[in-house]
This record gives C-alpha cells, structure tokens and sequence, in this order.
C-alpha cells in the first residue's frame, strides 16, 4: 500500500474518532447539565429569532420532553382578537425541534421540521398558552412529536404532530 494512501486512510480514521470523541462528551456533558442550565442554552439560541419576536420561551425539560410559553397578546392575533392559529403551530414547531436537539448530537447533525398538522379546538385571548413535546417516535433519521398547546387552566387549545428529520451537517 502506498504511502499517500495509508495517510489519507488515517486522515479518514482520525476525523471519525474526533467526532465520535466530540458527540460522546457532548452527550456526556450534556447528561450532567442542570435543568436550569439546559433551559438557559435553550434559550439562548432564541435571540434574533421567530421564537424571539412570538416571545416564546422555554420553561421545563425533561428526559423526553420539552414545554415553552408564549404570550397571547395583539402580536399573535388574528383580526378578531384570539389567539392566531399559525402563532399556535410556530410554537409547536419551535418546541418540538428544539426538542428533538436533546437527542442528537448538535456538532454533527442538524434538525429540519418536514412535516406538521394541528387541529385548533378552543381559543384564547390573553395570558399566555404553553407547549409541551412528547416523543411518539426517535429514529435514527426522523423524530415524531405530540405536541399539546394548553391555557393557563390547563384546558386543551391545540394538539399538534411534528415530524423532524435528523440530518448530518456538511
């Protein structure tokens, strides 16, 4: 074997166990962090955002789920004073794929939302409504949400399905 090619072969080798090194201390440290820390780097990535101009804002995590807030005011209405029906759906968008980072390693793969549907059943006028992400599936390549939007009585306002594909960064 040549000289050139045994050096390109542990090129090869040697950026593959630089990643995996990076997504096992990723996932390592990220396995440590606090609640309190997870939700502030969560919501750090909102600033200069859809999420920052809709004021949603992320307020407990779990193992396999995600809740935010946002405030139902004249920013999110549609012409009759409720709460708009694609404000609701940027809000389940924004919690579902930013739920589905927690299980992936965010140096080499990215999150791309590809499908959603919701089904609006009650409206709402002021306060804030809350978000919560529960996984019904995470693949290898594809992650699938239940996302349930409430009021502040906890009554339901919009159930919502995300699909989101994982893809490697190029």
């Amino acid at each position: 074997m040549s000289r050139m090619l045994i050096l390109k072969k542990l090129n090869k080798v040697s950026k593959y166990l630089k990643t995996c090194l990076l997504g096992t201390f990723f996932f390592v440290i990220k396995s440590m962090m606090s609640k309190k820390l997870k939700l502030s780097t969560i919501n750090k990535t909102n600033k200069n955002t859809l999420m920052e101009s809709l004021k949603i804002e992320f307020t407990d995590v779990g193992d396999d789920y995600l809740v935010a807030k946002m405030p139902v005011n004249q920013k999110v209405y549609q012409p009759d004073k409720v709460l708009h029906g694609g404000a609701s759906v940027a809000l389940a968008e924004s919690v579902g794929s930013a739920a589905s980072y927690l299980f992936i390693n965010p140096i080499t793969h990215t999150i791309r939302g590809i499908e959603i549907s919701a089904n609006h059943i009650k409206s709402v006028k002021n306060g804030y409504v809350f978000a919560r992400a529960n996984p019904l599936h995470i693949g290898k390549s594809t992650h699938i949400w239940e996302i349930k939007i409430t009021d502040e009585n906890d009554k339901l306002i919009s159930h919502c399905k995300l699909t989101t594909m994982v893809m490697q960064k190029k």
